[in-house]
């Protein structure tokens, strides 16, 4: 047996531990969302708190006896006087291949009942913006599956593109199809639901399981039944997981649904710290919040990592009104935006993408020569059509030439007409838009382009490889290749219609 004296002394030799400071804040005032605490001289902005009943907070407002506290969980549970301890760290967030295929929320939490994620590795959410040094121009198309956006508003890997319109225009579905369009290219993708309900959210989840698309691609989820402090770090959380893929080499689309929510979210906690409030209402860093947040994505370096984040932020009008605060606000932080038009939705075309308002600033960079090479006339061939068909309904009698270009305006705008859920490959999508262009849906009803479109497709599929090989190493569009797109699509629509030639 060990001698208690010889155990004494050595104890006693033993050198005393550093005494740890442990300061104890208290909760002053609580409400929906956030704390006030008193009694943390010492804590930093950004500074995660730990409350006594569980729930953690970050530190948003720094004032002189008292920190305002955005909560990160229900605030039912916080009451007047518990006490509340520092961290010493900033807000972080599960990252990794482990998340591919989960639901999860802000924070990296499983929220699908699969049992724990299995992730060690986390990062913080907020993060500084790559330097300039570190980013390349955008010259890889990230090819959407849709043919009104990859012909006339295409998109590059790296590209901020912004997707607003009134509600139920369809933007989360064009969102969703960009998504199920990465199946064959390698893209990983994070859907970031910001304060949706959970049956929308779950419907987004059935589509992208129903793709085949869930095994690469993460779901978050801050509903609206959440805590507003969760909503206003999803985004930065998504944009963490997916810089932690970037730096490996990947190519990662994230989808930001929608801003328009983060942004009230952000103002609801503001005014309930009691800062001073500006243009309806918001306060004055609301363009900050954002910009700080896109600015992360980008074409990354090989020292950088040498992968891409292509970000597709999600933002809502009222009564078209692009010039409301928080989308001109967006519009000017992003390299251009898809808008999707309520009166297309009323004359039922889908996706309902007004290509007089859309525009890319940098995806034609990275769009191929054959696709070019169409789109400049598909713009001009619309514009043109839209503004005959308003003149046309004051009853004029109309000319010849006249009655003849709105019958192939309407043609080419009934061939971009897409149903959801059904991304179309570029060398079909490219055959499509010439035979349109080139009169072969001329005539058509509604019913029967849909048929002749799909009967194309078909044709598409066995006789043009060469063509899409071709396409794919952005070859330009030789004529004889556009000689027979117009004759398969004349054999298509002889196929519906049992006539041969390109007008009826």
């Amino acid at each position: 047996m060990t001698d208690p004296a010889r155990l004494i002394e050595t104890l006693l030799a033993t050198p005393a531990p550093s005494p740890r400071l442990s300061e104890i804040g208290r909760v002053a005032e609580v409400s929906d969302g956030i704390a006030i605490v008193t009694g943390l001289e010492r804590a930093l902005s950004d500074e995660l708190l730990r409350f006594a009943s569980g729930v953690h907070g970050i530190v948003l407002d720094l004032e002189p006896g008292r920190l305002g506290v955005v909560l990160l969980g229900p605030s039912d549970g916080v009451r007047v006087g518990e006490s509340v301890t520092r961290s010493r760290k900033v807000v972080s967030t599960k990252v990794g291949a482990a998340l591919l295929g989960r639901v999860v929320d802000a924070l990296g939490n499983p929220q699908d009942g699969k049992g724990p994620i299995k992730s060690d590795t986390t990062r913080p959410v907020e993060a500084e913006a790559p330097e300039i040094l570190d980013r390349l121009a955008i010259t890889r198309p990230l090819a959407t599956g849709i043919k009104a956006i990859d012909a006339a508003v295409p998109v590059g890997l790296g590209q901020r593109e912004l997707i607003i319109g009134d509600r139920q225009t369809g933007k989360t579905s064009l969102a969703v199809d960009t998504i199920l369009n990465q199946k064959a290219t390698g893209v990983i993708s994070i859907y970031c639901a910001i304060g949706q309900r959970g049956d929308a959210v779950a419907k987004v989840i059935g589509a992208i399981r129903k793709g085949d698309m869930m095994d690469r691609t993460i779901v978050m989820s801050a509903g609206d039944e959440d805590a507003a402090g969760l909503a206003y770090i999803a985004p930065y959380a998504a944009m963490t997981m997916a810089e932690h893929f970037a730096e490996q080499g990947r190519d990662v689309l994230v989808i930001l649904d929608d801003l328009t929510h983060h942004a009230r979210s952000y103002r609801e906690l503001s005014l309930l710290l009691r800062r001073p409030p500006g243009r309806e209402a918001f306060p004055g860093d609301i363009f900050y919040i954002h910009a700080r947040l896109l600015e992360r994505a980008g074409q990354f370096t090989p020292d950088a990592g040498g992968g891409s984040i292509t970000v597709l932020p999600v933002v809502e009008t009222q009564a078209e009104n692009l010039a409301a605060y928080i989308p001109t606000n967006l519009i000017s932080i992003t390299d251009g935006q898809i808008y999707l038009s309520p009166r297309l939705v009323r004359k039922n075309q889908f996706p309902a993408v007004d290509l007089g308002v859309s525009v890319s600033r940098v995806g034609g960079k990275a769009q191929s020569k054959a696709f070019r090479a169409v789109a400049g006339n598909l713009r001009v061939t619309l514009s043109q059509f839209e503004e005959l068909e308003d003149f046309a309904r004051f009853g004029t009698r109309l000319d010849d030439a006249t009655r003849a270009r709105l019958t192939r305006g309407a043609a080419v705008r009934a061939a971009l007409r897409q149903p959801e859920r059904d991304p179309i490959p570029a060398i079909e999508q490219l055959t499509v838009l010439v035979a349109a262009m080139e009169g072969q849906f001329d005539g058509l009803t509604e019913a029967e382009t849909v048929q002749v479109m799909g009967a194309l497709r078909g044709l598409v599929a066995r006789q043009l490889d060469r063509v899409a090989k071709g396409l794919a190493d952005d070859a330009p569009l030789a004529d004889a290749d556009r000689v027979t797109m117009v004759a398969l699509g004349a054999k298509a629509r002889a196929k519906i219609r049992g006539d041969h030639g390109t007008n009826p």
